[in-house]
């Protein structure tokens, strides 16, 4: 029996008011059907947005430090049910069970380093230049957050746009990912389980042309918070209209290999970034930059190990890299290998999908000899697909690295600490990671990139920063007027 999935408006689950539904099958066997959702709309949104900014007074006066006692009671049951829900995701996204408990873990350590947040939550306070002046900050939420979550981290990234935003003091409407709805549903079941008031947290499934572009159109709504591609971002900035619009968008991210590198750790590193969570991550390394003198060697060693990776179901134990999202992944993906191809890449291993495996797999593939211009060495592909490009020199290197739109991570493979401090400040990237991948941000730093990878920063401080409007006080208790710009 198909599992029946509802929305979340107003602390009750209801049924869209058009009554369509959509189903979501498992993208390593597409006969398994995980469940019917609500095919929701313009008018459930406008509900929820109605519902949110009704409980919003209350939630935002309910001191910070008891909203985060909701949020460390959510932490508990995810802990709890980590496993389960690692389960569900594998069979709806796809990434294998071990990348799944590292997603649910991370939204569990959002959970607690959120709720830390209602401890602080900061201004500051500086010295006026008046007698008898004070002069301080203070963060105060801003209304209802529309947050618009991918499918690729279906429970973390939910987990943290909604934990900061309740946090702060904002009541929210989440809108998940039309292809991954399981994990947000269960991650709002956890939330109105642990006594959520009513109307703070809503939930509406459904397409982004209608319950997406609501929330960006609503005047109800003065934050926006989007995850996904960079043109659905540009159209978002165009319809949202004056209001805190944050967008984290993607990249195309470069690992550069000096040489002077460890080559078995730049190797394992470019295996994790390049292939874990089969390529579908905005910070997957899908370009690597190697110093020409040991380009030949590091190829070698790189391409042995990825004709090893295991294709198969992500709750298979033995499985390396697990099926794409759907089957318009799998044709995109397909597509960019012929364009790689077609542009003069030499294709070393994969580029095909496997004929004995029913699911949406690709072949984990490894281009070489590509050049810095090429589609498949500029356009993001988010698939299991990484190029190998030769570099003379860090200078080369980096004019290679920085040649594209993007701007999110980056990592340099290096014994030399100069290398090192060079990349960094010369890297226009929001992430560089020195000897280490691309990927494995920590929930208690910044998140995001420069360019077209985004305009804002996500999880520690800045996570705050995204949902709170920063009011400047002044008390003058001198007992005159005191005029500004004069003695």
């Amino acid at each position: 029996m198909v599992s029946k999935f509802k929305l979340f408006i107003d602390g009750e689950w209801i049924t869209a008011e058009n009554g369509e539904t959509y189903q979501r099958v498992n993208p390593a066997d597409p006969e398994d059907v995980l469940g019917e959702f609500q095919k929701g709309n313009k008018q459930d949104t406008e509900k929820a947005i109605e519902a949110a900014q009704f409980a919003f007074e209350d939630w935002s006066e309910t001191p910070a430090p008891k909203r985060a006692k909701y949020l460390i009671k959510v932490a508990q049951f995810l802990t709890e049910q980590q496993d389960v829900l690692a389960r569900y995701m594998t069979r709806e996204m796809g990434k294998t069970l071990r990348d799944s408990c590292a997603d649910v873990q991370e939204a569990i350590d959002l959970a607690y380093y959120a709720a830390a947040e209602g401890k602080r939550l900061g201004g500051y306070t500086v010295p006026s230049e008046k007698h008898k002046k004070f002069a301080m900050t203070l963060r105060l939420p801003i209304g209802v957050a529309g947050l618009i979550s991918p499918w690729n981290f279906p429970l973390a990234i939910p987990a943290r746009k909604l934990f900061y935003a309740l946090i702060c003091g904002n009541t929210t409407v989440l809108k998940p990912a039309s292809d991954t709805p399981i994990c947000a549903t269960k991650l709002v079941e956890l939330l109105d389980k642990a006594g959520i008031p009513k109307g703070v947290v809503n939930l509406v499934t459904g397409p982004g042309e209608s319950v997406g572009m609501t929330l960006v159109k609503d005047k109800r709504v003065p934050v926006v918070s989007f995850t996904g591609h960079k043109d659905t971002g540009a159209t978002i900035l165009q319809e949202a209209g004056v209001k805190r619009v944050h967008l984290e968008l993607g990249g195309k991210n470069p690992v550069i290999v000096m040489d002077d590198a460890d080559l078995k750790l730049a190797v394992d590193g470019v295996l994790w970034g390049g292939y874990e969570t089969s390529g579908q991550r905005c910070t997957a390394a899908s370009r690597v930059i190697v110093h020409e003198k040991v380009k030949k060697n590091f190829e070698k060693m790189l391409l042995e190990k990825v004709r090893r990776l295991k294709l198969g179901n992500g709750l298979d134990s033995k499985t390396d890299v697990g099926p794409l999202v759907n089957e318009a992944a799998q044709k995109k993906v397909a597509k960019y290998v012929e364009i790689g191809k077609t542009e003069g890449a030499k294709l070393l291993t994969g580029g095909s999908v496997p004929s004995n495996m029913k699911g949406w797999f690709f072949e984990p593939t490894l281009f070489t000899d590509c050049t810095r211009f090429m589609r498949i060495a500029q356009e993001e592909i988010f698939g299991p697909v990484v190029s190998l490009l030769p570099a003379l020199d860090l200078s080369d290197a980096l004019n290679i690295a920085n040649c594209v739109e993007y701007g999110l991570s980056s990592s340099i493979y290096t014994r030399s600490i100069k290398n090192a401090i060079v990349a960094v400040n010369k890297l226009q990237t929001g992430l560089t990671y020195i000897n280490s991948s691309t990927i494995g941000s920590e929930v208690q730093l910044p998140f995001g990139g420069a360019k077209q990878s985004g305009n804002t920063r996500e999880d520690g401080p800045e996570g705050v920063r995204q949902f709170t409007e920063l009011k400047t006080i002044y008390i003058d208790y001198s007992g005159k007027l005191q005029k500004a710009f004069t003695d």
